[in-house]
């Protein structure tokens, strides 16, 4: 028993090409299953299994009852996917990174960025419909968990008292260090007040750096120094509670060549004068003769150490006021 759908069209009946059912198979006779037109002045329907078309009816009304209802044009959308049918197609081809979702060219699901705000600097890669699937970020920002964040190190506001600043650049108003007034250091992540002491390369009496050094030196060396009388740089320049300094030796003109010119940007730093070749003095030397005072008595000499631009060092003895040599002391911690 056969099968045979009928749909009336205006007054009429037509077949509308449907699949016809006999003995429990497919039909693939193409004028049996209504695509008896050869050819269709407009649009019409081709026959899957033959040459038949079928050109009865409104195209429009039959091309969408048989599923061809997309345009495939705008955004997103490269065009047609398949036959045409009156224009309209079955679905679409999208064009990258645009998928067919079944019914429309959409943008994936990872692309939901718009990347703008603070510490953004723009989309990381392609765009889609205005968004994207990461952002990339102003320095020292960085992309975490889908957003420009600051990098944790970036934890202190640098405010209150011993504070000057920030040091380096700052992340969302913080530093990852702080600069400190005078008579305080940086120490475990504060500006904490120092009275006398060696902190790192820093030495401090009364609050006040007096000494420095560089990673590379054993001695701290005196801020103050001038060519002439040694004692410019005694302790009475930095207060009471200073360690006592000695004058510079060969050893430490050694370190102090070796180091001059990180050692000078430190002497800078904290209002010192700076170091060059010349000659330092070493020592007073005194012939002592006993008194009956009990005190020595005799003449006086100085001996200085000339520090060349090659850096050797030759010593040298003369008598009291002979000769003019810089006075620059050392701590010995």
């Amino acid at each position: 028993m056969q099968k045979i759908s009928f749909l009336l069209l205006g007054t009429s009946l037509s077949f509308i090409p449907q699949t016809i059912y006999a003995a429990e198979c497919a039909v693939t006779d193409c004028s049996l299953l209504g695509y008896t037109d050869s050819a269709c002045p407009g649009s019409g329907l081709k026959c899957p299994f033959g040459e038949g078309w079928y050109c009865g009816g409104s195209a429009a009304e039959d091309c969408i009852k048989l599923g061809y209802v997309y345009g495939c044009t705008g955004t997103g959308y490269a065009g047609g996917s398949g036959e045409t049918c009156n224009g309209q197609y079955q679905s679409c081809t999208c064009s990258s990174p645009y998928t067919w979702s079944g019914s429309a060219c959409s943008c994936p699901s990872t692309y939901k960025y718009t990347c703008t705000g603070t510490g953004y600097s723009g989309g990381s890669g392609s765009a889609c419909g205005g968004k994207y699937t990461k952002c990339t970020c102003k320095s020292p920002y960085t992309w975490t968990s889908g957003t420009c964040k600051c990098p944790s190190t970036y934890k202190y506001t640098c405010s209150g008292t011993g504070y000057s600043g920030g040091s380096g650049t700052s992340c969302g108003g913080k530093y990852t260090a702080c600069s400190c007034n005078q008579g305080y250091v940086w120490n475990n992540g504060i500006c904490e007040k120092i009275t006398s002491g060696a902190v790192g390369n820093l030495y401090y009496c009364d609050g006040k750096v007096i000494a420095v050094k560089t990673d590379n030196m054993k001695y701290y060396i005196t801020l103050i120094g001038t060519s002439g009388n040694y004692d410019y740089v005694s302790n009475a320049s930095y207060g009471t509670s200073c360690r006592r300094g000695y004058l510079v030796g060969r050893t430490q003109l050694t370190e102090i060549y070796d180091n001059m010119g990180e050692l000078n940007k430190l002497i800078s730093q904290y209002g010192g004068t700076t170091i060059s070749t010349g000659c330092f003095w070493e020592t007073m030397l005194v012939t002592c003769l006993p008194t009956d005072t009990g005190h020595c008595t005799g003449p006086a000499s100085w001996r200085f150490n000339s520090l060349s631009q090659n850096g050797n060092i030759y010593s040298e003895e003369v008598d009291s006021g002979s000769q003019s040599c810089y006075g620059r002391k050392y701590l010995n911690l």
